[in-house]
């Protein structure tokens, strides 16, 4: 709603405009302000007149033919009248006179300025200004002023918000946390229990395969010595294709051999990803957990995308290794799902009709060294793990958007995998989780861990 006064004084205007409803990303456009614009030739008194009869007024904006000078709050102008004999001294001066005696440090903030970095920048201020008010410039360049106070209420108001979506967004993770955690005994279960089949199976096959050559070097001891055979056993043997069987049984059972030994892979794999981690961290083969994401992720590679490793020599190193599944599984998604979007695999398709490039991913593990922060402290050590793909790379949108969730100032409202990975890789084992895109070239992401 907007209001006009009538004076002598240029048509000044106090231009109001509120919302109830207040969100986490609401800016300045949505708080009370004032257009209150005066000429610099004015006086002190004509201003007085009208600060009396609209008391909430914080302040007048100075204009000089049209255009902005400054600022003068209501209680700067209030210091010159109560002086001693101020109202003789000021009433008559200027508005010109007057703001070069209260020349002050002006905060001019734009009206996009969310309510929260607003306040964020008002605590920045010298103790002094604390309550002096805002002047917020909008898109067609007219400056209005906001009251500090206002500003308080409203980001005292999204303050609550916050609170409470913080606390609503730690319900439902606790609720999923406890339901992961169920899932993941019930699949630990499972994988105990497919396991102890696969382990007969595993632990006969070696007896199996011993004890078929056996037989068949007594079926051919049987065949040296008796030279004549009978007509029932060579008519067995056509039957039942005895030269090929003599052939194919050793193939068939290396093949048994090998679809148990990825089995019990698998069911392995499948046993760590879900695994509960315990109070304290364990050590852990970085490069077998990555073996293991690997072998899971299997059924959605297709054989379209190069799993190409560079594995260091990385000793143990002491981690959660339930959550550090958790994190390597993501950041394998994200790469795969990237890679294998429709747009993504026509274009490798055309590319690779001309030999031009193959879908692929680079995984590369060692122990590096950086420097430290402080002087004369020595060297950090760490386990370097970078997962590199040759994707069109990410618009800066999308980085943005990674960035915000990594940010627990810009957190979005929903939680998403790789801002959860950086909240495990960050604060629950000290390490550092570093992504970086290049369109047309490709993605990294870096996972940095201390090696103590």
């Amino acid at each position: 709603m907007s209001q006009q006064f009538t004076s002598a004084i240029s048509p000044p205007i106090v231009s109001i405009t509120s919302n109830r409803y207040l969100s986490l990303e609401s800016n300045l456009q949505e708080l009370l302000m004032y257009d209150f614009g005066v000429d610099i030739s004015c006086t002190g008194a004509e201003v007085a007149n009208y600060l009396e009869k609209y008391p909430r007024l914080p302040g007048i904006i100075l204009l000089e033919r049209g255009k902005f000078m400054g600022m003068i709050s209501r209680r700067r102008l209030l210091e010159f009248f109560i002086r001693p004999f101020g109202q003789d001294l000021f009433a008559k001066a200027t508005l010109n006179e007057l703001y070069s005696y209260a020349r002050t440090e002006i905060l001019l903030i734009p009206e996009t300025t969310t309510i929260l970095t607003a306040m964020q920048h008002t605590l920045k201020r010298s103790p002094e200004l604390f309550a002096e008010p805002i002047v917020v410039q909008t898109d067609t360049n007219i400056y209005k002023l906001l009251d500090i106070h206002d500003l308080n209420l409203a980001a005292w108001q999204i303050r609550g918000i916050e609170t409470q979506v913080r606390y609503e967004r730690s319900q439902a993770q606790m609720i999923q946390n406890d339901k992961m955690a169920r899932l993941g005994r019930l699949v630990d279960g499972v994988a105990h229990e497919i396991l102890d089949p696969v382990g007969f199976i595993w632990g006969n096959l070696t007896y199996i395969s011993k004890y078929s050559q056996d037989l068949l070097k007594l079926i051919a001891a049987y065949a040296q010595e008796l030279p004549h055979d009978s007509a029932i056993i060579n008519h067995l043997k056509e039957e039942i294709e005895f030269d090929f069987l003599e052939e194919d049984l050793s193939k068939a059972l290396a093949s048994a051999h090998t679809g148990a030994e990825r089995l019990k892979k698998l069911v392995t794999s499948l046993q760590n990803f879900c695994h509960i981690d315990e109070v304290y961290p364990k050590p852990v083969d970085i490069n077998a957990c990555l073996d293991g994401i690997i072998l899971l992720l299997k059924s959605r590679l297709k054989g379209e995308i190069d799993i190409i490793k560079k594995y260091g020599k990385i000793p143990p190193i002491s981690c959660f290794m339930g959550q550090l599944h958790q994190v390597l599984m993501n950041i394998f998604s994200q790469t795969v799902d990237s890679l294998l979007d429709e747009a993504v695999r026509q274009q490798f398709q055309q590319e690779c009709r001309n030999n031009i490039n193959q879908p692929q991913i680079v995984i590369t593990t060692a122990v590096i060294s950086q420097a430290a922060n402080q002087p004369n402290a020595p060297d950090s050590r760490w386990v370097c793990i970078s997962i590199v793909d040759n994707s069109p790379g990410m618009s800066e949108e999308s980085q943005k958007q990674i960035l915000d969730s990594f940010s627990t100032e810009k957190r979005a409202d929903i939680e998403t995998s790789l801002g959860v990975s950086y909240r495990i890789i960050t604060a629950r084992h000290g390490g550092k989780l570093n992504f970086r895109s290049q369109v047309g070239v490709g993605t990294e992401f870096k996972i940095l861990l201390p090696l103590v």
